[in-house]
């Protein structure tokens, strides 16, 4: 489980915020905190894998929070959830190692594509030791923007039938299973599930039969929602 401090100064909000994360496969709250300060104590006595972090504190500024944490080289990934929309601020934020700058309001949806994506990362490196080229450049692919417009010919709402497949799949599928829970042909369903590929957003596994091509099997590249 990925570990998950939440620091907001509205309680309302960051109830939602705690709502929308455990809604998430994967992630678990192990703290909510509204000021700069007992964020920090927070981080210091809980250790979470990752901060959900406002900017708008009534004592120190995220900003502040994030500094100080780099500065002490505490070792917890940060991602911004804040309303702060001027340029400085996220500049500010970028330069200080956030793994993602999410602008309130924002929905479920939202949210849950960054935290999948930072699943896919974090996962990535889990192992100890030396990674391979490879394994870095699959990391970057994963914290990598989903892209805005699909390619033409293909649409948002079956788009989410095939990614609903993948993600509630127990293991990797092939484009015809994939079709058969999502409804549409297999051809249909193998353009999807290739975007995905090329997105970054699924892995491809060949299984070698006995005869012919390898079938190309699809897993979705982060938890299961």
């Amino acid at each position: 489980m990925i570990r998950v401090l939440i620091v907001d100064d509205d309680f309302m909000v960051a109830k939602v915020h705690k709502g929308f994360v455990e809604r998430v496969a994967g992630f678990e709250v192990v703290g909510l905190a509204h000021t700069g300060a007992d964020a920090l104590a927070a981080i210091a006595g809980l250790r979470p894998d990752l901060v959900l972090l406002d900017i708008y504190l009534p004592d120190l500024t995220g900003l502040e929070v994030l500094r100080r944490l780099r500065d002490e080289g505490t070792a917890v990934d940060v991602l911004a959830v804040t309303a702060a929309r001027d340029a400085d601020t996220v500049r500010a934020a970028l330069r200080g190692g956030v793994v993602h700058y999410l602008i309130k309001p924002f929905t479920f949806d939202g949210l849950r594509e960054r935290l999948e994506r930072y699943a896919a990362a974090f996962g990535g490196l889990s192992a100890e030791g030396e990674v391979a080229q490879d394994d870095v450049d699959r990391l970057f692919t994963a914290m990598r923007p989903a892209k805005v417009e699909l390619p033409k010919g293909l649409s948002a709402a079956t788009a989410e039938l095939v990614a609903a497949a993948l993600r509630g799949a127990e293991d990797d599928l092939s484009a015809a299973e994939c079709a058969a829970q999502a409804g549409l042909s297999r051809v249909a369903a193998r353009r999807y599930l290739e975007h995905f590929a090329d997105a970054g957003r699924a892995r491809v596994r060949l299984r070698y039969g006995q005869a012919g091509r390898p079938e190309r099997r699809y897993r979705w590249a982060g938890p299961k929602a």
